[in-house]
Order: C-alpha cells, then structure tokens, then sequence
C-alpha cells in the first residue's frame, strides 16, 4: 500500500520523509515488518530525486526503526512495538466540535458477544441457513447482464424483488401490495428512518409501545420527534391511551417486543378508525411473524386499512441473515413518491448484488421451503422451552403465553424480581446470555430467545439459569411486601398485578 508522505511548502526534503514515515511507525500506521515502498517509487511519486529518498532510509536504518534486506527491500523494524495513535497534545489545542444533547440519551449499539447458551432475542440460527443455494443464487446474479452493465438501481429497488416480495407477503401474509407499492431497504430501521424523514418535522408527536423496541425510539429521538410510550395489555396497544396530538404510532402488532402478545382484531380496527379520525400514519413492524407455532393469524393492520394509513415494515433478517441487511416497507401511493426520495437521498439504493440473488431465491421457491424447514425446528425449541419454563421456574417465573416469532417472554415474581439483572449477570458469566425487560428504570422479568440455541442445549442451558435463581433468592435480604404507584395502577413490590402494570421491551424498555 502507497504511503502518503506530503512535502508541500517543505524544506530539508529528506528529513521530511524521514520524519513523516518514523511517526507512522511510532502510531501503528506502519506495522512491524511491513515493506516500505522502493527508493525509486517514492521518488517517482513524490517528485524528488531518488537520492533525496535513500537519505530518508537510510536514517530510518541507521536509528533501528528499519531493516533492509539484499534484493527484498526495505522493511519495518520487528524489533519496536507498534502504539496506538496519539493526538492528545493536538486535541488540546482544538476546540471540542458540540453534538446535539439528544446524543446523550441515547445508549451506545449493544455489542453481541457470544455466549454457550444464547438465549438473546433477534437472533435466527447461522447453522440453518442454507449457504449452497445462496451461494448459486448469487453467482448467478453476478453472471447476469444487469450485473455487468454496472449501472446504479432503481431507489426503490430491484424490479424483480419488488414483484417477488409483494407476491411472497400476498400470499404469506395477506398484504395487499404490488410491485410499484415495496421499497427495498437495509434492514428495518432505514425503512423507519425513511417513513420518519418523510413524515415527521421536529416536535411532532410519535407513539410507541411501552415496553417496546429502543431502537426505533432513539431514531425518533434523533430526528427531533417527541416519543411518548403508551402502554400494552393482553390484547396490545392501548388505543385510548394514545396522545391525540401524534403524527405517527408504532407497533408490533403480530408479535408485541417485548411481550409476544398479538393485538385483537377489535383493537387492530380501533387503531386504524383512531389513525384516521386523528390523521396519524400507522407503522406496523411485523417483524418475525412467519413463524407461528399454534392459533389462527390475524390480518394485518395494512390488510385491514381502508384509507392508506399503514405503513408495512418486514424484514429478512430474522428468517435468513441479520448480515445480509435486507428489509422492505410497503407504502400507500400518497408516501410512495417521497419515500422513493427519501431512499435515494439516504444511500441511492441497496446493494444490488444481494437484492438479484433474493429475487431469485423467492422466485425459485427457495425461500418458501427454507421458512418451512427453520419453522420445525424453530416449533420444536419453542415447544421445550416453554415447557421448561412451566415445569421448573414456576416458583420464580410467570410465562407470557406466545404462538409466533423467536422469543418469549416472563415475568418476574416476588421471589426474584428484585435481582433480575444481578440474576442475568451471573448467568452470562457461566456462559447462559438471557435479556431482561423493564419498564422504566425497574426490571421486570426476562426474555429468551430460541432461535441462536440449539435445541439439545436448551435444558443445560435453564439448569445453570435456574441455580442463578437459586443462588440469588437465597442471599436475598428479608423485606416486607411494599406498594409502589405506577402511573395508571399499583402492584406489589416482588410481584405484579393486571396486564396493564405488565409492560416490559426487543432489547430493552422504555423509560
């Protein structure tokens, strides 16, 4: 690699070279062992005299920051140990450029480290994605001659894609969308950064669910929207709870996070009547609902809307490869044209490469018998999980019945709550990684995620969660039962009362 040395407005010319590569030695830029360019290369690229150069090396030789070797060249000695860049005198002397203060309440990306046991939510199975057939798929699309012109995509995204989604979620789903109707985006939340930039100017109301899912909170945040939680019970959202000033609700209507509850069909057209007579725009993230594991599914929210009030936001990564960065919405024709430049604006289009192969992954049918086959094993693990969960954590542990998606919540009782996140610690240290839920600043109970764990490891893996209980109810210090108001209702200290106090959070929870 050409190393860039500047010698504009320089004298002394070789005691500049000198100088800049000893630094970039000093700072790690050029690691031990690394070949320096030839003499007559530098020279040639910095328009100085060959002999300018070898002064340069030969000082670097001459102080051991270089070797050289007959006919090899001239190499980075192995001899110092590389630092880490240094600008602490530079940065002193600059003054610290200011962020908006919104930056500062939102916490940094959560880093995934892996665990024996990964109980952790979002996560699909790495081991059940079927590698050969993606691999012929993209080989394919880059065989094409769309591919080779090298021309920039539709922002909207690849043709052939569109059509494949809207028919694949019109048959899977019952959306009601065509082709003209589907931006492809990277993953969720640029989709949700779109819809945001379209719809929404700074102050303007946008609901979420609490608990719910942070990210799509911060993004608001970020935007300059104001996010008010409102809160969910067995049936979902609480409509009448909803701000009548908000702009935007967003929902998780056919696998709640965190709670996996599905909104009724009553409450799915109290919304919609709600968005319409306030004239608000529905954001419905449906998120991991191809897999269902027992009752009937529910129409979507877009299939039920009548008047263009639903966004529908899906992603891939969760029935194939959170890396692969896929996801799509589906908007009504009043947002289509600027969400299209909303989407160009941001990052033109999605990689076009990837958006070839899904097409033809859909299209062959490939998708459709991949879903089929990660859902039995995906069922059978959410079977013995549960199971598990109501066989030996009833002392400590309420499960929130769920049917769909990839994790299922519980609720902490009076034995445990207080030490959910002590709980969660110690087990993450013996190799077990759960995540619990909260509303505000106070735990509530846990998540567990079954698709990163294999099935024959999800009994050791509760076993060491279940001595974690264990060990920390018994060091828990004697206390009276206390009661603490919580905005529409009171529980109690150690154990909660009613759906509506039951309000946990895809990673975490909102405030």
């Amino acid at each position: 690699m050409a190393f860039h040395i500047s010698l504009v407005d320089r004298s002394n010319l070789s005691g500049e070279i000198y100088r800049q590569i000893r630094q970039a030695i000093l700072d790690g830029r050029l690691r031990p062992g690394e070949r320096l360019s030839p003499t007559r290369e530098l020279a040639a690229a910095l328009r100085v005299s060959r002999s300018t150069v070898t002064v340069a090396y030969e000082i670097l030789l001459a102080e051991g920051f270089a070797t050289s070797h007959m006919g090899a060249g001239t190499f980075v000695s192995h001899q110092l140990e590389a630092k880490r860049p240094v600008s602490k005198t530079r940065r002193s002397t600059v003054r610290a450029i200011q962020v908006r203060g919104v930056w500062e309440t939102i916490s940094p990306p959560t880093a995934f480290v892996r665990a024996r046991f990964d109980f952790r939510t979002g996560l699909p199975d790495a081991s059940l994605f079927p590698h050969r057939a993606w691999r012929r798929v993209v080989a394919g699309a880059l065989r094409s001659r769309e591919m080779a012109a090298g021309v920039y995509e539709n922002p909207a995204g690849d043709w052939d894609l569109r059509t494949a989604i809207a028919r694949h979620i019109g048959i899977s789903r019952s959306v009601s969308a065509s082709p003209d109707d589907v931006i492809v985006t990277n993953g969720t939340q640029q989709a949700l950064d779109i819809i945001a930039r379209v719809l929404l100017d700074p102050g303007d109301i946008v609901a979420v669910e609490k608990p719910g899912y942070l990210p799509p909170k911060y993004l608001f945040k970020a935007l300059g929207a104001r996010v008010i939680g409102v809160p969910v019970d067995s049936e979902g959202l609480v409509v009448e709870a909803l701000p009548a000033e908000a702009r935007a609700i967003y929902v998780t209507p056919s696998h709640q996070y965190p709670l996996g509850v599905a909104m009724s069909l009553s409450r799915r057209r109290a919304l919609l009547a709600w968005a319409e007579h306030n004239n608000a725009v529905v954001i419905e993230d449906d998120y991991d609902s191809e897999f269902r594991f027992g009752g009937r599914p529910l129409e979507p929210l877009q299939t039920l809307d009548s008047t263009g009030r639903v966004v529908y936001v899906g992603t891939f990564s969760k029935t194939l490869l959170p890396s692969l960065r896929l996801g799509f919405m589906v908007v009504p024709p009043s947002l289509r044209e600027a969400a299209n430049k909303a989407k160009q604006l941001t990052d033109w289009h999605t990689a076009t490469i990837a958006q070839s192969a899904l097409a033809r992954f859909i299209d062959e049918g490939a998708f459709a018998r991949h879903i089929r086959r990660v859902s039995r094993t995906y069922g059978e693990r959410h079977e013995v999980l549960t199971a598990a969960i109501k066989r030996n954590f009833g002392d400590y542990l309420d499960l929130v019945p769920s049917s769909t998606g990839l994790h299922i919540a519980a609720y902490a009782r009076r034995a445990s709550i207080d030490h959910i996140d002590a709980i969660a610690s110690r087990a993450f240290d013996l190799g077990v990684a759960i995540q619990p839920f909260r509303v505000g600043e106070e735990p509530q109970g846990i998540m567990l995620g079954y698709g990163a764990i294999e099935t024959a490891q999800i009994a050791e893996g509760l076993r060491l969660l279940r001595g974690c209980f264990d060990e920390r109810v018994r060091r828990r210090p004697k206390s009276g039962v206390t009661d603490i108001a919580e905005g529409d209702g009171t529980r109690r200290k150690g154990g909660l009362r009613g759906h509506a106090e039951r309000t946990p959070d895809r990673q975490s929870a909102l405030p």
